[in-house]
């Protein structure tokens, strides 16, 4: 089993040069939030990750790939959700 200080190491680093941060819980369990830190929008945010399952590096990278194309669709549904303007879709016809 990776310990939990290396573990966090390892899956904050992995979303340079987005800001990372990641959480233990009691029972086994982890949140990963990743944002931006230029704007502070969080673009994803993972909670209830079980810590259990990864027990060697494998296992972490398999989980970050999994992070990453869930932070990937995130981005690009906001980027087709929002105008240059920054307002939803929703809010384009009203004006």
């Amino acid at each position: 089993m990776i310990p939990n200080a290396e573990l966090r190491r390892i899956i904050e680093s992995s979303f340079r040069p987005l800001a990372c941060s990641c959480q233990m819980h009691p029972g086994g369990s982890m949140t990963v939030e990743v944002w931006d830190p230029a704007t502070g929008q969080v673009d994803l945010l993972a909670v209830g990750l079980p810590i259990g399952e990864l027990v060697n590096i494998r296992a972490v990278n398999n989980l970050v790939a999994e992070l990453r194309g869930e932070l990937k669709a995130n981005q690009e549904w906001f980027e087709r959700s929002h105008r240059q303007d920054g307002k939803p879709s929703a809010l384009r016809n009203q004006a």
